[in-house]
């Protein structure tokens, strides 16, 4: 198993609006084509307009079929057209962890 371990940073005053926009548009296409949602966290401390998107894959080649389909899907692509559209996000993070042999499996 992988995690990818994804972190957004938004402009101020925009993690609200795309917060509302990905649970209604965007997490369904999503959980259509990924693996398992891990979850979607939201900074309060330290670096504020921050979040953490994680999903878990079985490892690489599972990943990216999935997010292969995923951007083949037209319902993503109008998603994404209108989130890029927003300006909202300014930078974008993205991880693939390996699990330690004693971490727990998601």
């Amino acid at each position: 198993m992988i995690l990818e371990h994804r972190t957004y940073t938004f402009r101020p005053g925009t993690v609200d609006g795309w917060m509302k926009k990905y649970q209604t548009e965007g997490l369904p296409v999503q959980k259509r084509h990924l693996n398992r949602f891990v979850g979607l966290y939201v900074s309060e401390i330290g670096t504020l307009h921050t979040t953490v998107l994680m999903w878990a894959y079985e490892n690489l080649a599972d990943r990216e079929a999935r997010r292969a389909a995923m951007y083949a899907d037209p319902d993503w692509q109008k998603f994404i057209g209108e989130i890029w559209a927003l300006n909202a996000i300014e930078r974008q993070d993205v991880m693939i962890m390996n699990p330690a042999s004693y971490s727990p499996q998601v």
